[in-house]
């Protein structure tokens, strides 16, 4: 294992499929890095304690709070922000299903729900109602539009459902 000094260190991301060069201090955490250095604005700072949720990206596809992970930690790994959720300019299917069930107001902590969602389907691809409240529970929203980001990933669930089924012409 390389061992890191307190001065600024080279590291290698890969963020959204593309290799990122970032020269920075080890202790700079994953939002900062994302935030500052590589103009990726989709994560937020709120609480900056891992309280809200509004920074969550994926890390390996797993949701992390990149406001208590260090930059230097996900060297190797691959990070996705919800700048490279989208492909080709269109939205994910998860976003559309947002943007179609109005789960959201103010929209700053729609990028961490997104991500949140998008990783609770990964690993249970059909929730239940209680499973996604029960998934989505790390994200705050202070606009209280907890009912349509429920409808959304249900949503999202049921056309990932539809769109992977062998013969619907359609790929997941």
């Amino acid at each position: 294992m390389i061992e890191h000094g307190p001065q600024k260190t080279a590291i290698m991301l890969d963020v959204n499929g593309l290799t990122q060069y970032v020269e920075i201090e080890p202790r700079r955490t994953l939002l900062d890095t994302l935030r500052i250095d590589l103009g990726l604005t989709g994560a937020k700072l709120v609480c900056n304690m891992g309280n809200c949720g509004a920074c969550t990206v994926l890390v390996d596809g797993v949701a992390v709070y990149s406001c208590l992970t260090l930059a230097i930690e996900c060297e190797g790994k691959r990070i996705t922000t919800i700048e490279g959720l989208s492909e080709e300019g269109s939205l994910h299917p998860l976003q559309q299903a947002f943007v179609q069930h109005d789960a959201l107001q103010c929209g700053f902590c729609t990028p961490g729900q997104v991500l949140a969602a998008h990783a609770l389907l990964e690993r249970n691809p059909q929730p239940t109602e209680a499973e996604v409240v029960e998934g989505m529970s790390g994200n705050l929203c202070r606009c209280g539009a907890y009912r349509g980001i429920v409808e959304a990933v249900l949503t999202a669930a049921k056309e990932q459902a539809v769109t992977s089924k062998p013969g619907s012409g359609k790929t997941a």
